[in-house]
């Protein structure tokens, strides 16, 4: 199950929202969650003009596991080899093997995972590149998708396996990431000189398949951070990154956990995610979401 929470006041930019997921309700504060809101509220007494540009920005969990969910949906080896997706390369072959994060960033699926287990065998409805019904009950182990920075595997079913001679990587309904990083968002913050803090995204659509370009909103709270803390709210903003291009560019990770994402709450709950540090994410429009 999970819990989300929305608080608002009167300000400008006085929105803000919290969610966490959790196999065992003893283990979920509320309290936490809403003094987490109040925080974020008492940020909003102070508002800044900022344009859309490109910025240092900070991406908390819920954020990265939005851009990385999608991003795993279209890992699929059959599309990637037929050429029409991010992870394609010329001649019917794929990206496998290439380095698309830094050192020591590493995702992976784990049907067993202690805090995020799902179903470990396959039961699907429908075949599609992603699965087949011919799969059905299939067990599924885990799977590291990339390694150390290197994407290691995309999902396929057998059929597609046995024509392209690779193991069979199944998709899998948990999604853990981790970059190698020590340090909670809150010390990131502290380590900013200057750059935006965002809540979470929304409203998540695709623009170029070739090169997974997507587009979305913040929502919820943007937050300036100078000289090491939050010094106040600025608007909300259309952004346009491709997450596929963003893991490349990645300069700083904090320390993983279990994340609920905002945008596919409704189906992909089990994530664990770090927050990560871009140098120039792109803002590319002013938004007038809330």
């Amino acid at each position: 199950g999970y819990v989300e929470m929305t608080a608002k006041n009167d300000r400008r930019g006085g929105s803000s929202w919290v969610g966490q997921h959790t196999r065992d309700w003893t283990a979920l504060s509320v309290p936490a969650l809403d003094g987490e809101l109040r925080r974020r509220l008492s940020w909003t007494e102070r508002y800044v003009d900022v344009p859309a540009g490109r910025y240092e920005t900070l991406l908390p969990g819920s954020a990265i596991a939005d851009l990385l969910i999608y991003a795993f949906w279209t890992a699929t080896a059959r599309d990637a080899g037929e050429g029409r997706t991010v992870f394609s390369k010329p001649g019917g072959q794929t990206r496998l093997g290439e380095v698309i994060a830094p050192e020591g960033f590493s995702m992976r699926s784990d049907p067993h995972h202690s805090m995020l287990g799902v179903q470990p065998f396959i039961t699907a409805s429908a075949s599609s590149s992603v699965s087949s019904v011919f799969d059905n009950g299939l067990d599924l182990t885990a799977t590291d998708w990339i390694t150390d920075g290197k994407l290691t595997a995309l999902t396929q079913t057998r059929a597609n396996a046995a024509k392209t001679q690779a193991p069979v990587t199944p998709f899998i309904d948990n999604l853990i990431v981790d970059g190698g990083g020590a340090k909670t968002l809150d010390e990131m913050v502290a380590s900013t000189e200057r750059g935006l803090l965002v809540t979470c995204f929304w409203y998540i659509r695709e623009v170029d398949p070739e090169n997974l370009l997507l587009t979305g909103l913040t929502r919820d709270g943007v937050y300036l951070v100078e000289g090491g803390e939050v010094t106040g709210t600025v608007t909300n903003f259309r952004w346009n990154e491709s997450p596929v291009d963003l893991l490349g560019r990645i300069t700083e990770t904090s320390v993983s956990g279990p994340t609920l994402p905002r945008e596919w709450s409704d189906y992909f709950t089990r994530t664990q995610m770090p927050a990560l540090r871009v140098p120039d994410f792109n803002m590319s429009s002013p938004s007038q979401a809330s």
